[in-house]
């Protein structure tokens, strides 16, 4: 009996003793990273520093699936710069998109396309715009310009598409006139269904791929009894679709052929994508706002499943539990870093210049909950850093762009919205 006592007192302090080594490796939640640890790829990562964010999260007993994906290193690029007002008295201002010639064009939510010169004047609004649901979240949204625009004139937009019944997210494309007064030749390429009488998650963000084809996010318009469209392929919400130009479907989009499924559709299980960018390697990552916590940055590759509703991190606005979702499930892609607190994520923009040459590679993304712009250190499918800057501003960040000098065009979101340039500090 004193022997059989002996042993599994031995047996619980080996027990222990693992416990110990377990807890001084890992540390409890919270706590630093251990210097080495290894990523989803398998690699080794060095994260023998402080997180940047120390706010309580929304969600404190989720954990991430893999070491740096959330809580990144804080670091510091030690830039000198200054942030130069060009333009003042924007409403609500959703995109900015530099032009040849170092021209603007921005487009503001209640409606309106305006032309800012490089000086910083500030044009009419340009006519020929559709009517679009100025309410809540919608209206005139993203711009893009055609990959042959120094030819054929031709502008493309997303925005909220009055409709019988409702309304939701439209992109349009027309020709810019000579004297860049008017829009003509008008015409909508792509209409997300259904139609829905909401005012929020319209997505909307539009991007040319080095494929040629144009990338729209659609949100998932938010309410509680219609997002669990996200996971379905006969439906539009909480997409990313990929079209031609022109708006038809090209042939080798994942889903082309299969029954009841939408064949623009490339990926699937988004919530709330407002932002959107491509890298140096021409691979397309998506910002995606989360709930109360859970805003995610996601690599996007064709025909995958990002997961919303049924994974995510965070929870529902009230402080429940989102029902039926966890954090991690086989099938799903898991998100590459997400942010709880949020920091409602808008525009992204890889930066590719010259200006600033301790950004290149950098991911730049605005913050509107956070009121800064977020610059994420990215190493392969890894964040390993983040700096938060412009903060001391207070204004709600909507969209980075990058211009053709390497400076960056910045619109914020207020009513009275400003445009901003990021130089160099002489």
């Amino acid at each position: 009996m004193r022997l059989a006592r002996l042993a599994v007192l031995c047996v619980i302090v080996v027990v222990l003793a693992a416990f110990v080594a377990a807890v001084r490796r890992q540390g409890p939640p919270g706590a630093r990273v251990p210097p080495e640890a290894v990523d989803r790829a398998g690699q080794a990562v060095r994260r023998d520093c402080k997180p940047l964010e120390t706010e309580r999260a929304n969600a404190p007993d989720q954990q991430p699936a893999f070491p740096g994906q959330t809580r990144a290193c804080g670091v510091t690029s030690k830039v000198a710069f200054d942030v130069v007002v060009l333009a003042r008295g924007l409403a609500h201002p959703w995109a900015v998109e530099p032009l040849p010639g170092g021209d603007l064009l921005v487009t503001e939510r209640p409606g309106r396309m305006r032309i800012v010169s490089a000086a910083g004047a500030l044009g009419q609004p340009i006519g020929g715009v559709p009517a679009v649901v100025a309410r809540g979240q919608g209206g005139l949204l993203d711009v893009a310009l055609s990959p042959s625009f120094a030819t054929d004139h031709t502008i493309y937009w997303s925005y909220s598409e009055p409709r019988q019944g409702g309304n939701a997210t439209s992109v349009a494309r027309g020709v810019l006139s000579p004297d860049r007064q008017r829009l003509g030749e008008i015409r909508v390429i792509f209409r997300a269904m259904p139609t829905f009488n909401g005012a929020a998650h319209f997505g909307s963000r539009l991007t040319f791929g080095r494929d040629g084809m144009l990338y729209v996010t659609l949100g998932e318009r938010s309410d509680r009894a219609i997002r669990p469209q996200a996971q379905h392929r006969d439906s539009h919400m909480g997409k990313i679709v990929r079209i031609r130009p022109d708006g038809s479907t090209p042939p080798d989009n994942p889903f082309v052929g299969e029954d009841g499924t939408l064949p623009e559709i490339w990926t699937l299980g988004h919530r709330n994508v407002q932002s959107a960018a491509l890298d140096e390697n021409g691979r397309l990552w998506t910002v995606e706002h989360g709930a109360r916590g859970g805003d995610e940055l996601n690599l996007i590759e064709r025909g995958k499943n990002y997961g919303w509703p049924l994974v995510t991190y965070g929870e529902e606005y009230s402080g429940e539990p989102i029902a039926g979702s966890v954090t991690d499930r086989p099938g799903f892609e898991r998100p590459v870093y997400y942010w709880d607190p949020v920091i409602a994520p808008s525009g992204a923009q890889f930066y590719t210049g010259d200006a600033f040459p301790a950004w290149k590679g950098s991911l730049f993304v605005g913050g509107l909950e956070a009121e800064r712009l977020v610059r994420l250190r990215i190493e392969g499918d890894r964040v390993t850093g983040e700096e938060h800057l412009l903060a001391d501003r207070g204004q709600r960040i909507r969209d980075v762009r990058q211009g053709p000098d390497g400076s960056l065009f910045i619109v914020t979101d207020e009513n009275d919205g400003e445009l901003w340039k990021i130089v160099p500090r002489r």
